[in-house]
């Protein structure tokens, strides 16, 4: 048994000397579109709805308050999922962000969210660092579906027409500066400016 385990360890630690350079490359070339297909599998997986509101505290809390907004009913028929806002379409803001979420998971296993009553205490730590992350790049994910240079003004009210054109043109501000709580209700806003 010791003897089989040196010879694969050593067939590991140096291939070439067992096998030919070819099938070395033949083989590490298959063995990275494995690699490769099955990490954007496992990406495309974790950015669908079901994946999203798979667990009571997504279902129960903010899918449910998701489903009696515009982002989710409207006369378009055009509905967001959680991804749409959530995940970043480009490839490496979207693998940041999986990472940011990795972080959720912990949530979930030690159930600091597990509750409603655990999930509106938290909820606005949980906000906050959602409208971070949205300020810091732009409202990127709004900006996916909503294109500022599309914008009719004369189809807004003066006030949203007023402050589209001010505000955001100037680049002062961005979409979650004024839409929080667009798709999921506002956490306590007791203390913040402007509230």
């Amino acid at each position: 048994m010791i003897d089989k385990l040196k010879r694969y360890w050593q067939i590991f630690w140096r291939p070439a000397r067992h096998f030919s350079f070819g099938i070395i490359i033949v083989g590490g070339f298959i063995a990275g579109i494995i690699f490769w297909g099955g990490f954007n599998t496992a990406l495309e997986f974790t950015s669908t709805e079901k994946f999203c509101t798979g667990c009571h505290e997504m279902q129960d809390n903010v899918f449910a308050e998701l489903k009696s907004t515009i982002h989710y009913s409207n006369r378009s028929g055009v509905r967001a999922i959680c991804s749409d806002c959530h995940v970043p379409h480009n490839w490496t803001d979207k693998i940041a962000r999986k990472m940011q979420a990795s972080k959720e998971v912990y949530g979930k296993i030690f159930g600091t969210i597990n509750t409603r009553e655990k999930f509106l205490n938290k909820r606005r730590e949980l906000a906050e660092h959602e409208w971070k992350r949205m300020k810091s790049n732009d409202s990127l994910e709004c900006r996916n579906c909503h294109q500022f240079d599309s914008m009719d003004f004369t189809r807004q009210s003066p006030r949203a027409a007023a402050q589209h054109s001010t505000a955001l043109a100037s680049g002062d501000k961005t979409c979650i500066d004024c839409h929080k709580g667009i798709a999921h209700q506002l956490p306590n806003m007791d203390g913040v400016e402007g509230w």
